[in-house]
């Protein structure tokens, strides 16, 4: 009844959404433009962290495009408080990499974390439901309690790469002997330089014999 009165609508077309439906309509989840390089077998991704640190592997789900269905997506689930929409991403990307062998071998999720303060304004990582999801269908643990964000930093979209990595942005980590000989996947909402992803496998490779993949919903 209460869908009757107050049908779910689609954050695409904004139509209301068919029972069995969440967060998009089959024709908009079909207008998405999807990257997924862990299909393509593109390294794309991976370069952008060529010289910068040794990734094994990445990929992202989708394109970002500014002004179309993905920038509405991302900033329903940062800014409206749809974090249903991060384990929408999740169960998708996690269902295709738990076909491909090269996802086998990771052994945890760990995600970029958000600033305490942040997080408690906000009320919710925005890639934690992606992470878990992502966890769940590789049958193996998500770990929120290793990389920690110690200091605040403001808006990435409008600096250059290094202004990006020079700014107060840092990341520490606790319990580091949990990753020791492990492979991580780090999950993120969006990647565009790679310089937040970047100051987090570097914190997290301290760890003895430590690997790091990468995954994140949107790339741009």
């Amino acid at each position: 009844m209460l869908n009757l009165l107050f049908p779910k609508i689609c954050n695409g077309c904004k139509q209301p959404l068919l029972k069995g439906q969440e967060i998009l309509c089959e024709e908009c989840i079909h207008s998405i433009p999807l990257a997924s390089f862990h299909k393509t077998g593109s390294d794309m991704l991976k370069n952008k962290f060529y010289g910068r640190f040794l990734v094994q592997n990445a990929t992202a789900l989708v394109d970002f495009q500014k002004k179309g269905i993905t920038q509405e997506l991302l900033h329903n689930l940062k800014y409206r408080g749809q974090k249903e929409i991060s384990s929408f991403f999740g169960k998708w990307l996690g269902a295709e990499l738990a076909e491909i062998p090269a996802y086998q071998e990771i052994d945890l999720v760990i995600p970029v974390p958000l600033h305490k303060q942040k997080l408690k304004k906000r009320g919710y990582n925005q890639v934690e439901g992606f992470g878990k999801e992502i966890a769940t269908a590789l049958n193996i643990p998500y770990e929120d309690d290793i990389l920690i964000k110690v200091s605040k930093s403001g808006s990435q979209v409008f600096k250059t790469r290094m202004l990006r990595f020079e700014a107060e942005e840092i990341f520490t980590v606790k319990n580091l002997e949990k990753i020791n000989n492990k492979h991580v996947l780090l999950v993120d909402d969006i990647i565009t330089t790679g310089a937040t992803l970047e100051k987090c496998a570097l914190q997290l490779l301290k760890a003895e014999n430590a690997s790091i993949s990468i995954a994140t919903i949107a790339t741009s």
